[in-house]
């Protein structure tokens, strides 16, 4: 018994008055509570004894390298030292936990160097993010810092030698060669194949992780740098060894009409039909979906990467799948040669213009928009008293009054026009007023998700309004509305809610894969009851094929990833999302784990071999789709890439300041007096809105008649 005592005793002497003690105790609390989060709060799919060691082994390597600068200082100066750089990862783990927990995902350079256009709203959100064990991040400095100040903890003033110190750092590096080494092992080309940043957490670290992360960044600049023509020749062969033929039924059925792209935000699939309390949540959008008039698609996917709503837009426009590195439209949206479709249809006579309910700088649109060809962005300014407290609520104006100021804007474009709707109430975290609220929360516990159908009910209000204008303002006969929801509302970061909505006891991962459906709507009365719900396998890469086909525009010698959900033959009905998991007609591959599409069976592709010939096809179809739209957004390679018919644009011939535009517009009119604003004898459609703030009703909600579905 006195010989546990005496080494306690000097093990407490160790940790407590002596330099490399205190060394020892930042190791251990740092690793400590990276793991915790790594369990906690990261959902990384370590599987089998191996990966489960390297989730425990790489956070000891970096902690080691970092804390061990301060063993270079003496006294007091190393105390300070070790305390700042254990404060720095936590700011950095602290930070990642926040971002996961919304979009699961890491912090990339990229996101956090766009953080005046991407967040700028963030912080709206973050009351809803944090959770009381996030600060446990910080614990350990705290009490560190306390037993130094009480003296608990003694400064030990000797100075480390110098050859003990670099022995140290040493040691970290070998263990981080170690942790790469056994990674490598498991996971093959790790750092060279793989589009899944939580491999690389998973594998070697959440620092480690920053590092490749920068390092990637700095290498895609540089790609930008030495491209060339000859690099666009394995891009263009892959695009047109996947082209799909036309479906002559649908190939120009809607030429020459409007085109409203009417952006839902962050709506999902299970949206449509979905009840509460008896009641539809979405009962305007559930009749478009079901209209003879309308293209609606059931397996649809969101296929988004950090981007977002920025993912979205780039594919949706450009038929070029957001980048691993961060946001396209950010990264590259200023400076990149585009071939995008408001820019081919401007060149082919229609108005084009993009609404947005906030600030033009949200997401860099202000710049790419230019490059996209959009002669006109309505943002912000453009909306009287768009400043108000009461008009506003998440991320910009509130869908109902932001839709009734944009159709004065409408009413003035000659047609035909292409013109892009971005709503924004049905954005995280699903807050709304009282007096806007029409139907109850769903009752999950999570208070992340209920409020969720209350703001989509909002939005298909808001929708339901807008309808009527266009019938109304003599636009809806002539003009094809295309809805898309353009990323999850409710991440998969929320397994039990999620089971709950979808009345399973619990989710697995084919369950989640399926979670990632939205809708896509093509609706026009041109299409006279042709339409119809398809079950084509796609997803928001395939939207820019599939509209210009319907609009008589040929995409043969377009350098785009999607194929026409349409087509009569070729579509290989593959799904991509962007980091290499898929769903195909066949297959379903997601978190690791594969399972057959239609029954949802998990199977092991090395035990079926007709199973593993299709899904390895299949695999590489997706990594080459992922790889080439990257190179030829980080390459710039359209600048390359001559496209008949096509002219260049130039940025600096767009301006989106008001005076400008509406100058433009006006202009615009007289010389093409085909805007709605024109054939009613220069008067403005009236718009009718129940908006509580512009004088509407209040909203209540009814009486319960059953419960949740």
């Amino acid at each position: 018994m006195q010989r546990v005592n005496d080494a306690v005793k000097k093990c407490s002497s160790f940790l407590f008055n002596t330099t490399m003690g205190f060394f020892v105790l930042n190791v251990f609390f740092v690793w400590l509570k990276t793991y915790f989060v790594y369990q906690h709060d990261f959902s990384l799919g370590a599987k089998g004894p191996m990966q489960e060691f390297l989730l425990i082994l790489n956070p000891i390597p970096t902690a080691i390298i970092l804390l061990s600068i301060g063993l270079y200082f003496r006294g007091r100066a190393t105390y300070w030292t070790m305390l700042f750089v254990n404060l720095i990862q936590s700011i950095w783990l602290f930070a990642n936990i926040l971002y996961y927990r919304e979009f699961t995902d890491f912090l990339s350079l990229n996101i956090m160097s766009s953080g005046g256009s991407a967040g700028n709203n963030l912080g709206k959100a973050l009351g809803g993010i944090i959770q009381g064990s996030d600060f446990l991040a910080f614990a350990d400095i705290i009490v560190l810092t306390l037993l130094i100040a009480f003296k608990c903890i003694k400064i030990d003033k000797k100075a480390v030698r110098k050859r003990i110190a670099a022995l140290v750092t040493l040691l970290g590096a070998a263990l981080m060669l170690v942790d790469y080494g056994l990674a490598e092992n498991d996971r093959s080309g790790l750092l060279t194949r793989t589009f899944d940043n939580n491999y690389i957490v998973k594998y070697l670290g959440l620092n480690e992780y920053a590092v490749y992360n920068i390092y990637k960044t700095h290498k895609t600049a540089e790609e930008k740098k030495q491209a060339n023509a000859q690099d666009l020749k394995k891009v263009k062969s892959f695009v047109d060894d996947n082209k799909t033929m036309p479906n002559a039924q649908y190939y120009g059925k809607l030429k020459g009409k409007n085109v409203i792209m009417f952006h839902l935000e962050s709506f999902q699939q299970f949206l449509i039909d979905y009840k509460v309390n008896g009641q539809e949540v979405t009962p305007n959008i559930n009749r478009f979906y079901h209209s003879k008039d309308s293209l609606s698609f059931d397996n649809f996917y969101n296929q988004v990467g950090q981007g977002k709503t920025a993912d979205a837009e780039n594919m949706l426009e450009n038929g070029l799948y957001g980048t691993a590195s961060g946001a396209a439209m950010v990264n590259y949206g200023s400076t990149n040669t585009y071939q995008a479709v408001p820019d081919m249809l401007d060149q082919r006579g229609y108005t084009t213009a993009a609404f947005h309910g906030d600030v033009g700088s949200f997401w860099n649109r202000d710049n790419t928009y230019k490059n996209w060809g959009y002669d006109y962005f309505f943002s912000k300014p453009f909306f009287p008293d768009s400043d108000k407290d009461s008009y506003n609520i998440g991320y910009g104006m509130k869908d109902k009054i932001f839709l009734r100021d944009s159709a004065k804007y409408l009413d003035q474009l000659p047609q035909p026009f292409y013109s892009k709707i971005i709503t924004v109430t049905n954005h995280y975290p699903y807050d709304l007023d009282k007096q806007n609220i029409s139907i109850p929360k769903t009752d999950t516990g999570d208070k992340t998700v209920d409020g969720y159908v209350q703001t989509a009910r909002y939005l298909d209000q808001s929708f339901g309004e807008f309808e009527q204008y266009l019938k109304k303002s003599g636009l809806y006969k002539n003009t094809v509305i295309v809805m898309y929801g353009d990323h999850y509302g409710i991440s998969e970061n929320h397994p039990k809610a999620i089971a709950q909505l979808t009345g399973k006891k619990n989710v697995t991962p084919y369950d989640l894969a399926n979670w990632q459906k939205v809708p896509f709507i093509i609706h026009s009365p041109a299409l006279q009851g042709e339409g119809g719900i398809k079950h084509t396998y796609g997803g928001e890469i395939d939207v820019m094929p599939t509209l210009l086909h319907l609009l008589g525009i040929s995409t043969s010698n377009n350098i785009q990833f999607g194929q026409d959900l349409l087509a009569s033959k070729g579509n290989r009905q593959v799904v991509p999302f962007r980091n290499g998991n898929f769903v195909s007609k066949d297959y379903v591959k997601y978190g690791g784990n594969y399972y057959v599409t239609k029954s949802g069976t998990e199977i092991k592709p090395s035990e079926d071999p007709r199973a593993k010939s299709i899904i390895d096809h299949d695999q590489d179809y997706v990594d080459k789709s992922l790889e080439y739209s990257d190179d030829v957004q980080t390459g710039d390679l359209l600048r390359f890439h001559k496209l008949p018919g096509y002219k260049k644009d130039d940025a600096k011939d767009y301006s989106y300041k008001k005076q400008d535009t509406l100058s433009s517009l006006a202009e615009k009119q007289r010389k093409k007096p085909t805007s709605v604003y024109k054939k009613h004898d220069d008067k403005y459609t009236e718009y009718v809105t129940n908006a509580p703030e512009l004088g509407g009703t209040p909203q209540t909600i009814p009486e319960t008649v059953s419960s949740t579905n």
